[in-house]
């Protein structure tokens, strides 16, 4: 069952606790910043209730972000097909969240602080995406078919957010092989 609830304002102090521990583990790695992504950043959004975080590094400091991660726990899965961001899957017992090693200004990070953004500025493209998410998880168990009937809206939230057409069938290549 995929399971879209509406929003919750715990999340974003969950995020800020997440943020201070990840900050304390990375205290000797460069970090760019920790970003709070995905549907729980978004206030108002009903969202799978799981908190996703970009550890934002340079290329150069990708390996000792993620070893610093691998300190606190976390599991390093690789990229799962999408370039410049390492997937860690979080230690047992530890709060639902998509967690990420990112490139500072890769197409991956452009996308999710897009779609982000966009979504915190437009009300009304917020409660469509919203509405959208409810009524796919409400008809599908498949998490491809959520996210393939999520991906023309989303194409539209990215071109708002300045994304090529090169981009977006970039990022759309690389949902569908993910």
């Amino acid at each position: 069952m995929i399971e879209v609830v509406e929003y919750d304002p715990v999340w974003a102090a969950t995020f800020q606790q997440l943020a201070a521990r990840y900050a304390a583990a990375l205290v000797s790695v460069p970090v760019v910043a920790i970003e709070h992504v995905g549907s729980t950043s978004i206030p108002g959004l009903a969202a799978k209730p799981v908190i996703d975080i970009d550890v934002v590094v340079e290329s150069a400091h990708l390996a000792a972000a993620i070893e610093a991660m691998e300190r606190i726990g976390f599991t390093s899965q690789g990229v799962m097909g999408i370039d410049e961001r390492w997937a860690l899957r979080a230690p047992a017992g530890f709060v639902r969240t998509n967690t990420y090693v990112i490139v500072d200004g890769c197409l991956a990070l452009r996308n999710h602080l897009g779609v982000r953004n966009v979504l915190r500025a437009d009300g009304g493209l917020r409660d469509r995406y919203g509405a959208l998410k409810q009524a796919l998880a409400a008809q599908t168990d498949d998490l491809e078919q959520y996210v393939e009937g999520k991906s023309a809206l989303l194409a539209e939230i990215l071109a708002k957010a300045g994304l090529t057409i090169d981009e977006l069938l970039a990022i759309e290549a690389a949902n569908r092989a993910g």
